[in-house]
């Protein structure tokens, strides 16, 4: 069964953004990371991805919609996720890992 990704080339999925876009995004990342919404956001414990227990300190910053892709660093962007999820997940949309994930179960 042909999907979307199967039909569609990868360029339409992206947005190309300069240098500039992406160093302004990873600096509010980087000051969002200080910010008491995000010690409390990962205070759960909680991998978004995996849904697996972690300390707080091991949780890394997640763009939901990655940066490269047009992503911002805002609130509503930003979840807590495992090391090994967050380097699966690399420059994946949301539908994209999604349809990663359901194959794994296959």
């Amino acid at each position: 069964m042909a999907t979307n990704l199967d039909i569609l080339p990868m360029d339409q999925f992206y947005t190309y953004t300069d240098e500039r876009f992406l160093k302004k995004e990873r600096d509010k990342a980087r000051k969002i990371r200080a910010s008491q919404w995000w010690k409390r956001k990962r205070s759960s414990g909680i991998c978004h991805y995996c849904k697996k227990p972690f300390l707080p300190k091991e949780l890394t910053m997640d763009h939901v919609i990655p940066i490269a892709r047009g992503g911002k660093s805002e609130k509503f962007n930003l979840v807590p996720c495992c090391k090994e999820c967050n380097t699966k997940k690399k420059q994946f949309l949301p539908s994209e890992w999604n349809e990663y994930m359901m194959s794994l179960k296959k």
